[in-house]
Formats: structure tokens, sequence, C-alpha cells
């Protein structure tokens, strides 16, 4: 049966949506997903070859590193030279690259952009709940789902090859994860728009639901590593990172990776960039909501450091800032961490948002659940004299990592699931869950072609770090352990 919109009728001059929305009707959507098979066939996902002219890795890692602070930069190697599954972590640029080729649906979503398992973590929620969610936004840009799902997908097959799987156990973890990015994604699309907007992984509701189920000791490594995660709060980390000096909290040098903007630059120069950063703080607070201009206002700022995070983000110029409120044990602690271009910008449609930083700020608020209260953006001029783009959020909020190298196939199989489940109500909150769901069926079709997919990937992934372990060893590029 054919469905067609009644004539719109204007309302004070504006003309309004037609039913269903922006994507149409719910006809209309399962439709587009059901057409977008015929072009598209969910089969074809499982295919991964690379292209006849497709770049060199390590030329691609050096331009990206071409941007960031040089002394830096040899720190980035020498993580992504430890293994492969390190090397992924910051090979974000190169699969975009590859994922370009591969086959589109149409069907398109706030992407993550750097999907890989480690960027699944327990978070807190600002009313104070522990919430499993997507935590790194650097690369967030609308495109197609499939990109973040093969991402992640790729993760646990190098992951599980890290950690001693057979093929076969593997292919059970990946089936496991796009399984349940499948089945509740269907969930999704039977949802009304407000319950997708308002669904989230409690930490809470998982332990009631999964504890019991569990081996003792898997139960003490879950109950281990959520104790650890809201441990992991602003009061710790300045109890660790910070001392008294003439009597002011200073924040304590661990150079490289860690350097107070007092040790970093002298004289002149130090004076300057102090002066900058201190701006920067102040004009970002415009990027939050009033009330929480008003919670920040409330602070002072103390000490900044120069801090070297991550294995991809290595290099970018990343500051510590320590504030004080009430007194010297009232502490807060940003982050002021450069954005650059999305890897993913040169096989997409620009960003709507001219600041790098607010592009990565309002890809998060819409892909998670719920966001830091201090998450804002700001524009503001290096020592350099470059203007940068910045994103400004707390640096520990009860955030924990599942330690997935300790993981034997059952639990990662668990834990790939999870991240199947929060990738789909990430995709789900903006793009066609319907067309979506409709697309990826009822059967394990499009499972299957991921597992050979992921197996692929990871084999051109083990090339393209040998690739860089050559360059090396050869001299072209400088790695340092840090």
């Amino acid at each position: 049966m054919s469905v067609t919109a009644a004539p719109a009728s204007s309302v004070n001059g504006q003309v309004p949506q037609r039913p269903g929305g922006r994507f149409g009707t719910p006809q209309e959507r399962v439709a587009r997903g059901k057409a977008a098979r015929a072009t598209v066939p969910r089969s074809s996902h499982g295919e991964f070859e690379p292209a006849p002219k497709r770049p060199d890795p390590v030329d691609v890692v050096e331009r990206q590193s071409s941007t960031r602070v040089p002394e830096l930069v040899p720190i980035r190697y020498g993580r992504m030279i430890e293994s492969p599954f390190r090397f992924y972590r910051g090979a974000a640029a190169i699969m975009a690259g590859d994922l370009a080729t591969t086959p589109r649906t149409g069907i398109t979503a706030q992407l993550c952009g750097d999907a890989h398992l480690l960027n699944f973590r327990l978070l807190a929620s600002p009313e104070r709940h522990l919430m499993f969610d997507i935590n790194d936004f650097d690369e967030t840009l609308p495109g197609p789902w499939e990109w973040d799902v093969k991402r992640l997908a790729a993760s646990f097959v190098i992951a599980g090859r890290h950690n001693g799987f057979s093929g076969a156990e593997r292919r059970t973890v990946v089936m496991a994860m796009v399984r349940f990015y499948r089945e509740w994604m269907h969930r999704f699309a039977d949802m009304g728009n407000l319950a997708v907007w308002y669904a989230q992984v409690n930490v809470e509701q998982l332990e009631a639901q999964y504890l019991d189920q569990m081996s003792k000791a898997r139960r003490r490594r879950v109950t281990r590593t959520v104790s650890r995660a809201r441990s992991r709060d602003s009061l710790r980390a300045f109890e660790k990172l910070t001392t008294f000096v003439d009597g002011e909290r200073r924040i304590v040098a661990d150079p490289p990776l860690l350097v107070p903007i007092r040790d970093l630059f002298t004289g002149v120069e130090g004076d300057a960039l102090a002066e900058r950063l201190a701006v920067i703080i102040e004009e970002y607070r415009e990027s939050l909501s009033s009330e929480r201009r008003v919670l920040l206002g409330q602070y002072r700022l103390v000490d900044v450091a120069r801090k070297v995070v991550g294995v991809g983000s290595v290099g970018t110029r990343c500051w510590i800032v320590l504030m004080l409120g009430r007194d010297d044990h009232d502490p807060l602690l940003l982050q002021v961490k450069e954005a650059d271009t999305s890897v993913l910008a040169d096989h997409l449609p620009a960003s709507e948002y001219a600041n790098q930083g607010q592009r990565v700020v309002s890809g998060q608020r819409l892909m998670q659940a719920a966001s830091d209260i201090f998450l804002g953006w700001h524009q503001g001029m290096g020592i350099d004299g470059r203007v940068r783009d910045f994103y400004v959020r707390q640096l520990y909020d009860w955030k924990g990592i599942i330690p997935v190298d300790e993981m034997a196939p059952q639990n990662m199989r668990s834990f790939a699931g999870l991240c199947g489940m929060t990738l789909a109500r990430a995709h789900a909150r903006s793009g066609d869950r319907i067309a979506l769901a409709s697309y990826l069926g009822r059967s394990d079709v499009f499972d299957r072609a991921l597992t050979h997919f992921a197996e692929a990937y990871a084999d051109q992934n083990e090339r393209d770090h040998a690739a860089l372990v050559a360059a090396v060893k050869s001299g072209r590029v400088i790695a340092e352990s840090a």
C-alpha cells in the first residue's frame, strides 16, 4: 500500500514537517532499509581488499604527525610499534581511508569515528551514576553507520589475537558484538524518540542483571573494575598529581608525560602561554550552559601542565588545568585538548562546525547518554602564534577501563555484546534507526559478513604495523618509549 502525505498548510508562514519527521513515515523508513539491501547486499560487508593505489601507511601516520608537537612524536611511534593492537589505536586515519573504499548503504548516523573496544568504558553521569558508554570523540562526524561497526569488529579480532584466541573464539566474539548491535537496533526501532534519547546503560542495572550469572572469579573482577572507576575522581587525581610548592598547590612534573608550564617555558614565553591558557579557560565558559558557567566561575586557576595522552592523540597539544574552589582541598582538574580535523573528513562531507572543538563536543553530546557537565570548546592562540581549536572536559570523573588483555574468550564475548548494544544506542539517537533495523533484518547474514571483514582487516593491520616497525628500524622515523 502506498503512503501519500497530505497537503501541507502554512502556520505563521512556516510549512510544518511531513508526517514522521525528517526521516519520513515508519513505512517509508522500513522500505528504505530494505531497498538498500538490493544495492548493497548485507553479505558484501564481509569483503575487504586494499585499494590498488592505497597510500603507504607510514606516510599517513607521518602526515598526521607533521602538525603535532615535534618532541612528542617519537613517543607516539614508540607506543604504536609495541603491538598490532597498540598500532590499531593510533591508526584511525589509515582505516578511514580503507573504509571509504568499502560498500555504503546510504544510511547515515553520527559516528564516533574511532570505535575500537578501549573507547568503550565506565563513565560518570551528572547525576553521579556509573554508566557504560563511548568515551572518545576526537574523530566524530556524520557518516556511514557501518564504518563504526567495522572498526569495532576489527578491534575485537586484533585484541583476540593479542590474547591468543583461536579463530573460532574470535569469531564468536565478533558475532556477539554484531548480534547485539542488530538486535538492539530493532528494539530501538520499536521505541519512541524520547525513549531512545533517555536510554542508557547503567552499571547498577548491569550488575543486578548479570552478576548472579557469573562465576565468582568474574564477579570479583567486575566488582573490582567498578570500584576502581568510582575511586578515579578529581580528589584522587589531585592527590596524585599535585603537591605544595612555596605554600601553593602545584602540578608535579613527570617528564616527558607531564610537564608543568613553569618547566616547559621560562621568562616571557612562559608568562605569555600562561596568560593565553587563562583566557582560553575564561572564554570557554561561554560554551557552557548558564548554570555551569556560574559553577565554573567559583573556581580560580592555579597551575597548568602539558600532558601526553593515549596512543593516537600523542603529540596533540593537551593541557591539564588545576583549579581550586572553596579552599586548597576543593579541586577541579580540566583537560584542554587540541581538536584537529577528523580523520573522516577527507572521505565525507565537511562538518557543519568551523570550530573542531565544537564538532567534537556536539558529536559527543549527540552520541553519549549523558556527558560531562564541564564539556565545552574554545578557539585560542598558541605560543607559536597559530590559532587552534580546543575542547575541554574534566580530567578524571569516575572513569574505568575494562582490562581486555586479561580477558578469556567468554569474558570478551560478553564485553563485545555490551559494546554492540551501546553503539546501537548511540547510532539510534541520530540515524534512521528504523531503516537501519530494516536493512540489518532478523537473520545473522550481516553478523557473519563482519567476521570475515574483521579477520581480513586484522591481517591488513598487522602488515601496516610491520611497515611502521620497519620504518623505525631503518631510521625513517624515530621512536621512543615513555
